[in-house]
């Protein structure tokens, strides 16, 4: 009986550990694939580290998820909590999948471009993991809030320009060593990175939304 009248009782998780807690997934898988593209370190334990991150990233969308169904009172609508934790997991779905591309095609050595990208990846993350503590007061932090998401989106915007330069140097290659093979290898790889980018440019535009609604 008592348990029946608990199930009753206002219940509120905490979503912001869990807002934070896939932020660091992101950044270890992020820090992980910018070695990865520098050609830095140890490779199998760069790929392992974004597929464990990854791992870590699902088991806190799992939570939240969890949470969501069986809190009553939440700090944010529903719908912008999944969106915003939604997000913040294709950005690192994305990684993991870029990941398995460059360990499929048995990619070692990458463009100069390819390696400034991994960099902007690497610091779109930090400026997430910035930007979770401060979602825990919006009115008050909504100014940050908002700093942090304009450079979010400047990034994404660099990262364009990288891709695009870097698929031209590319095709201009191609066209003298006469080696498509080269070049699908490496539109795959520009084509994942650049959804990274265009991910993270999401995680951006759902924090806001939250400053708009709440700050």
């Amino acid at each position: 009986m008592f348990g029946w009248f608990q199930r009753l009782l206002p219940h509120s998780g905490d979503f912001f550990v869990l807002f934070e807690r896939h932020a660091v997934a992101m950044t270890g898988a992020a820090d992980a694939l910018a070695q990865l593209t520098a050609g830095e370190g140890d490779r199998p334990a760069h790929l392992r580290t974004i597929r464990d991150r990854e791992h870590d990233a699902d088991e806190v969308i799992r939570e939240t998820l969890h949470e969501v169904r069986q809190t009553f009172l939440t700090p944010f609508d529903r719908g912008a909590i999944t969106s915003l934790i939604g997000s913040m997991d294709d950005t690192i779905d994305e990684m993991n999948r870029t990941a398995s591309v460059i360990e499929l095609l048995e990619v070692e050595k990458f463009d100069p471009q390819m390696k400034q990208i991994g960099v902007l990846i690497q610091d779109a993350c930090r400026l997430i993991s910035e930007a979770m503590p401060l979602l825990r007061d919006v009115e008050r932090n909504g100014r940050r809030l908002h700093e942090l998401t304009a450079k979010m989106v400047k990034l994404e915007g660099e990262v364009d320009i990288l891709h695009d330069t870097g698929m031209k140097t590319a095709f201009q290659a191609q066209k003298v060593k006469a080696d498509p093979l080269a070049f699908i290898v490496k539109r795959e790889i520009y084509k994942h990175l650049e959804r990274v980018a265009d991910a993270f440019e999401d995680v951006a535009n759902e924090i806001d939304s939250l400053v708009i609604d709440h700050g």
